[in-house]
């Protein structure tokens, strides 16, 4: 189980790459990205994506709906190894797709990092504090 919070302001130097904040590194060299919801980026470790992928396989294959949406994330899913100084080449089409610029935010989100253009996370959560206790409802727990 993971249990990856919290928020954290980088950047994206010129080649791409980025560091994953020390509370949220775990001990592998070899992280998933894919394509996120709300225009972020997932990022997972491999126990993570592993249990995903198995919930995944459980779709049926006659329900075309939920094998779209399957085929969507998995496609876009890249493995990415970090280099000898910690350093994580975020792929071209996944920068692209966040509307990345240079300033990043990065966020524990459970079970998985989130990556998300400064811009876009601001914009996304600009009524999070006034609206935090509905926002926090609809979690049921």
């Amino acid at each position: 189980m993971f249990f990856l919070t919290g928020e954290y302001e980088h950047q994206i130097d010129a080649k791409n790459r980025i560091r994953i904040p020390t509370k949220l590194k775990g001990n592998e060299d070899k992280l998933y990205f894919s394509k996120g919801t709300n225009g972020c980026i997932f990022v997972f470790y491999e126990a993570a994506i592993k249990e995903k992928l198995e919930k995944l396989e459980e779709i049926k294959i006659s329900d075309a709906e939920k094998q779209k949406g399957m085929r969507a994330f998995t496609k876009s899913l890249k493995l990415v190894e970090m280099d000898p100084q910690g350093r994580l080449v975020i792929p071209g089409e996944l920068i692209s797709f966040a509307k990345i610029v240079k300033d990043i935010k990065i966020c524990g989100a459970g079970s998985r990092i989130e990556i998300w253009s400064k811009e876009v996370y601001d914009e996304y959560f600009a009524d999070d504090d006034e609206n935090f206790d509905e926002n926090f409802g609809f979690l049921d727990i």
